[in-house]
């Protein structure tokens, strides 16, 4: 098709120079001093002036009552095949899309789709504040404002989305429209020719900025308009949104079907601030926190602005914000920065230091409770059991020196039931808990009646738990718990909501967003130690901030990215109607964490790397926040298994470099809960002659061991040496001339055997030794000849435990099978 070519009236002379050119998002209110000879400014419609909260503009379809977005999108397209070759046009109006779409339908019931469909776009629409900026400064500067857009609308529907969406002010900066569906052809194709016909300006006296390059610019600029194309998102960002926009279909369930569909999918509240703030971000750790956990604060402080409102309505009082360190640290700022000053006497915020530790504590004040939370934690380690009781250092030395976890439990529990250490328990455990509430009420001192709102990221709330009766009895208030996310293991009763809860999603769904909290947790916190204890007039006693600085100084940059993206919010967008904000935000923020907990990209994981993860058990113990080796481990011995039952800090992070199908499998199991065990991971599995030789009495027998694919192109054979008194001759050589041996461990059977059993379990690796095989370069040995094996001897043992040899091997050179040998 040849280009559009410009009339000989509008071609500017040689002297006059035609700016094209890109435009951030955030540059657009200076665009005039570009182009200080423009008398007109004109703009495209979506995605310049008018943004969507959604991820396409496809997505608001799945809003439409009693319609699907397939319905929808084969409609339109059929719609333009038809106009394509029956009419020599290359655009359609929204009403012949509807006539495909509801062939049978009157012109009134069309009607009202149509019209269903236009309010559907202006509940998702906003204006673009940088660009209505723009269309201030251009009026204020005596120029004309248009608006050229591709658009299956017509200029009145055009006029009626904008001024529904973004306000009749807004709507009344514009002088005209120019739609496609008006002329049958959009930009790229000629439709600005038909522009400058109808206005009474030089084309080198217009500046036209549109988001479409092919559109906005290869379809303008031909005609002597001076054109910007605005660059919305980054490549990073627009990655970002995108694997956002695919886990938003995982995280929330399918839309209705029935005549009513309840909202849009692939939701995205956040995008304008996101191009407004993110391309002048060039710290990586603050573009992290901009990017990814800004829009999880923001939507998560407008749900507490709500959740305060209500609870002020319902029981009257004032309602104290308390952000319990360490991890409403970052909600906390966030909430100053949004317009909560902490000494503000509308929302007085309060930053409260209750520990799980104090708060357990604080709770085991009657006679029987001590054991009775013993006995519940049995399992836990001793140590820091017995140091939750607040036993003296010199009595917990007594009870565990020289007994093994299990021996020292008991020894605990045996304790326990005895009058004295009893009672020392709970004398200690109600000094913690007047000192506790000391230093409530010199932090916020409420008077009867008012309500302590507690904040936290969640997840289950355990210290309000511990807390509630206490507070509400001592200081004669409400508890109300407010958290992040909120999947509660229990119903204790008490008033508790989350922003993120069963209100709106299932267990499962839940279960999956709290798998990797860690990765939230480290980069919400402050860099104080957890506080330990209280002095009598409330202070708190800290332990010793054991995170090193280097983590924590990468931790504030994330922090200031996410205020930076508070701030770019504030003044991103202009709605004429807010509708269901929180709605928005909500799914937002599910989307967006599910995307950084399961699909972390590289730049991500960068500023990550060396982060630690306290583990806050009364102890100063700390472990690394992911660990790829151990993810590499893990697959290979166990394949997609190890997926279903490993406790990691940050698993999906472990698998970087694994490929985006495992974490989609780690996402989807844990989101469905999926009943999968080992043998459901396997398939193709090859005999592998093992020799075994009983150390005891002399025998040897043959047997066939499966080995079974498990990831990269290896194999794992388990081959149990019941308590260590087999030795195994395993027969490589008849399957290959060449393999790769990667690992040989010995463990515990019950522990491969069970579903939740880790790649870093207990394991013992063993040294193996060429019989007629030669180990020659590190892992890779060679069979000369069929007979070649490799003898595996396990080290003595006699408890009796039931144990397995699991051997991790890849064929690099398959031999043809033996007789009897089935690869």
């Amino acid at each position: 098709m040849n280009a559009p070519q410009t009339p000989a009236q509008f071609r500017p002379i040689a002297t006059q120079t035609v700016i094209t050119g890109e435009i951030l998002p955030g540059d657009l209110p200076r665009a005039l001093e570009r182009c200080p000879q423009a008398r007109v400014l004109s703009l495209d419609c979506f995605d310049t002036l008018l943004w969507r909260d959604t991820h396409t503009p496809a997505d608001v379809f799945a809003a439409l009552p009693g319609i699907s977005p397939l319905q929808r999108r084969w409609a339109e397209a059929q719609a333009r095949r038809a106009a394509g070759f029956g009419h020599g046009r290359q655009e359609v109006t929204i009403g012949e899309i509807y006539a495909e779409l509801m062939p049978g339908a009157g012109a009134a019931r069309r009607k009202e789709a149509i019209a269903a469909e236009c309010a559907a776009e202006a509940a998702h629409c906003f204006a673009f504040a940088p660009t209505v900026a723009l269309m201030r400064a251009a009026k204020a500067a005596g120029l004309q404002v248009v608006i050229v857009s591709d658009s299956y609308l017509d200029a009145g529907q055009l006029r009626a989305l904008i001024t529904a969406a973004a306000g009749a002010d807004v709507a009344g900066l514009i002088d005209r429209y120019f739609v496609s569906s008006a002329h049958g052809k959009p930009k790229a194709l000629g439709l600005y020719g038909e522009v400058l016909r109808k206005l009474s300006t030089p084309a080198h006296q217009i500046l036209h900025i549109g988001d479409n390059k092919k559109a906005d610019v290869d379809g303008v600029a031909p005609f002597g308009v001076n054109t910007l194309h605005l660059k919305q998102f980054s490549a990073d960002v627009e990655r970002q949104l995108r694997l956002e926009a695919s886990l938003d279909a995982i995280i929330h369930p399918a839309q209705p079907t029935a005549s009513q569909s309840a909202t849009s999918s692939a939701i995205q509240p956040h995008r304008a601030a996101l191009a407004l703030a993110e391309p002048s971000t060039t710290d990586p750790a603050q573009r992290f926190g901009l990017s990814v956990i800004g829009p999880v604060m923001a939507g998560f402080d407008a749900w507490l602005r709500a959740e305060a409102e209500a609870l002020q309505r319902s029981r009257g009082g004032q309602v104290h914000w308390l952000f319990l360190m360490r991890d409403g640290h970052l909600p906390m700022r966030v909430h100053v920065t949004r317009g909560g000053a902490a000494t503000g006497a509308s929302d007085p915020a309060h930053a409260i230091e209750i520990s799980r530790f104090t708060a357990t504590a604080a709770s085991l004040t009657g006679d029987g409770d001590a054991l009775d939370y013993v006995l519940r934690e049995m399992g836990t380690l001793p140590e820091p059991l017995a140091r939750q009781l607040l036993l003296p250092p010199a009595e917990i030395a007594r009870l565990i020196t020289g007994r093994g976890p299990q021996e020292a439990s008991l020894a605990l529990v045996e304790a326990l039931r005895k009058g004295p250490v009893r009672a020392q328990v709970t004398q200690a455990c109600r000094a913690m808990a007047k000192r506790l509430v000391a230093h409530v009420r010199t932090a916020v001192n409420p008077a009867k009646g008012d309500t302590l709102m507690l904040v936290d990221l969640g997840y289950n709330g355990t210290v309000q738990n511990r807390i509630d009766a206490l507070l509400a009895r001592e200081l004669g208030v409400h508890v109300a718990g407010r958290y992040l996310l909120l999947r509660g293991k229990d119903k204790p009763g008490l008033d508790k909501a989350g922003f993120i809860d069963e209100t709106h999603y299932d267990p499962h769904t839940l279960e999956a967003l709290c798998a990797n909290v860690a990765v939230l947790e480290q980069l919400c916190t402050t860099p104080m130690g957890s506080v330990v204890d209280y002095t009598d007039a409330g202070d708190p006693i800290r332990r010793a901030n054991i995170v090193a600085p280097a983590q924590g100084q990468i931790r504030e940059a994330v922090q200031d990215g996410v205020l930076a993206f508070a701030a770019a919010h504030a003044g991103a967008t202009i709605r004429a109607e807010p509708g269901d904000a929180l709605g928005r935000w909500r799914r937002g923020a599910a989307s967006a964490l599910a995307r950084v907990m399961y699909l972390p990209q590289p730049d991500e994981l960068a500023v990550l790397a060396a982060f630690e993860h306290d583990v806050n058990l009364g102890t100063e113990r700390k472990v690394a926040l992911f660990d790829p080796a151990v993810a590499t481990r893990g697959l290979r011995q166990r394949g997609l298994f190890y997926l279903n039952g490993c406790e990691r800090m940050y698993l999906p992070a472990e698998l970087s470099g694994h490929g985006m199908a495992l974490k989609l499998a780690l996402l989807t199991n844990r989101r469905f809960g999926l009943p999968l065990t080992f043998d459901d991971f396997t398939e193709g599995s090859i005999s592998l002659p093992v020799i075994f030789a009983d150390t005891q009495t002399g025998n040897v027998a043959q047997q066939t061991i499966p080995a079974r694919p498990t990831h990269d192109g290896f194999y794992m054979a388990a081959i149990p040496v019941g308590d260590g008194r087999f030795c195994a001759g395993v027969q490589l050589g008849q399957i290959a001339e060449w393999v790769e041996v990667d690992s040989i461990a010995l463990m515990a059977l019950e522990d491969f055997l069970g579903e939740a059993s880790d790649a870093s379990a207990e394991q013992i690796p063993i040294t193996p030794a060429g019989e007629g095989m030669t180990e020659m370069a590190p892992r890779l040995w060679h069979a000369g000849a069929p007979d070649g094996f490799l003898m595996l001897r396990p080290p003595e043992r006699r408890d009796g435990a039931q144990l397995m040899l699991a051997l991790v091997f890849r064929l690099i050179v398959p031999r043809t099978p033996a007789d009897g040998v089935k690869p």
